[in-house]
């Protein structure tokens, strides 16, 4: 059995086990096409790359990264450490995300966060480990989980595109909330990764909006707080 996406050939074998779970994912599939493979590099540069992204641009991250990666080489959680706040805001990071870079580095410098392990973890455990950082929210977590690591079964259920999508895939009379996300999505484990990636693609099918713009977070005030914005 399929446990992580990080090919092409995974992809397709989950997709297959999400539509035998719910053959609604079917008619998904048939509006929007097979969701595209997402990978981005893991470990600490990965997450710290998805921290940089949240709520600003795709340019504007790209600048972020680029000046970052030239102040800060290599980008470790060693060299973060040793940065002044002032050099990391001259990146262009906010205080909010410089506190959460800190409090990554900080904890896998003490053994609290072992991001290679992620890797043998199942998702709830894999996604407690990493919110019990300060800063880091459910969404960021999620979002690691999926395309940092692969996993299967991470279920970003915060994401409004997720919730939106879920919405007219499903039929339901209102979008439905991150609490309410979690039991609609219990029938699609273990694939639930899976489900996210063709619900993104219907979201972008049938909203005819550019896909870049689906990987955010939902805007609340507790997520504002945890995710640093």
């Amino acid at each position: 059995m399929v446990d992580r996406i990080h090919t092409e050939a995974d992809l397709d074998a989950a997709l297959a086990c999400l539509v035998k779970a719910d053959p609604r994912f079917a008619q998904a599939l048939k509006v929007a096409g097979r969701p595209p493979l997402r990978k981005r590099p893991d470990g600490f540069a990965g997450l710290v790359s998805i921290v940089v992204a949240q709520q600003v641009s795709t340019a504007s991250a790209a600048a972020i990264w680029g000046r970052l990666n030239a102040a800060l080489d290599p980008l470790d959680h060693a060299a973060v450490l040793r940065a002044r706040t002032a050099q990391l805001a001259r990146a262009g990071l906010s205080a909010p995300k410089i506190r959460t870079l800190k409090a990554i580095a900080r904890a896998i410098d003490k053994g609290e966060l072992d991001l290679a392990e992620l890797v043998h973890q199942g998702a709830d455990d894999a996604h407690r480990a990493l919110t019990a950082i300060r800063g880091i929210g459910p969404w960021t977590a999620d979002i690691y989980l999926l395309f940092c690591l692969g996993h299967i079964d991470a279920w970003p259920a915060g994401d409004l595109a997720l919730q939106e999508a879920a919405r007219l895939l499903l039929a339901l009379k209102a979008r439905p909330t991150a609490k309410e996300m979690g039991p609609l999505a219990e029938p699609w484990r273990p694939w639930r990764g899976a489900a996210a990636c063709a619900l993104w693609s219907y979201y972008r099918a049938a909203k005819q909006r550019d896909g870049a713009a689906l990987l955010q977070p939902a805007q609340s005030n507790k997520g504002r707080k945890r995710n640093g914005r």
